[in-house]
Parts: structure tokens; C-alpha cells; sequence
């Protein structure tokens, strides 16, 4: 794959990226696999990691403003 921006090659890598669940709630999910741009900060999530995310950010906790998740396939 590469960068829509740069056309750089996407590149595997982990990172902690913030999700805004409703209007009030973060949550940031550690170590998360991404493809991303050696030149840019443009990132895609794989179909199979976005499944998972989805998976987790509809179990949060709803009294938490901020929660911090290690992400775990």
C-alpha cells in the first residue's frame, strides 16, 4: 500500500491512538497495529484491527472520561 499524501510505502508499525466513544469519552488503545507513512503522519487500521476496535470501544466502561486500553487481538 502506499501513502495517499506522499505515495510513500505504508510500513507496519505500533502505536496509541485516541478514539472520542459518545460525546464525552476518550479512550486511547495502546500499542495498536497500524500501516503507516514513513514521511507523514497518514495511517490506515487493517479490516481485522478495526473489527477489534470496534469490539472494544463498544465495551467501555460508560462512566469513564478517559480510559487507556492495551490492545490485544
Amino acid at each position: 500500500m502506499r501513502c495517499t499524501v506522499w505515495g510513500a510505502e505504508l510500513r507496519p508499525t505500533r502505536t496509541d491512538l485516541p478514539f472520542k466513544v459518545g460525546d464525552t469519552r476518550i479512550v486511547i488503545l495502546k500499542n495498536l497495529p497500524v500501516v503507516q507513512c514513513g514521511n507523514c503522519p497518514e495511517y490506515l487500521l487493517e479490516d481485522g484491527v478495526l473489527r477489534r476496535v470496534d469490539e472494544i470501544l463498544a465495551g467501555v466502561e460508560r462512566g469513564a472520561e478517559l480510559e487507556i486500553i492495551r490492545y490485544a487481538a
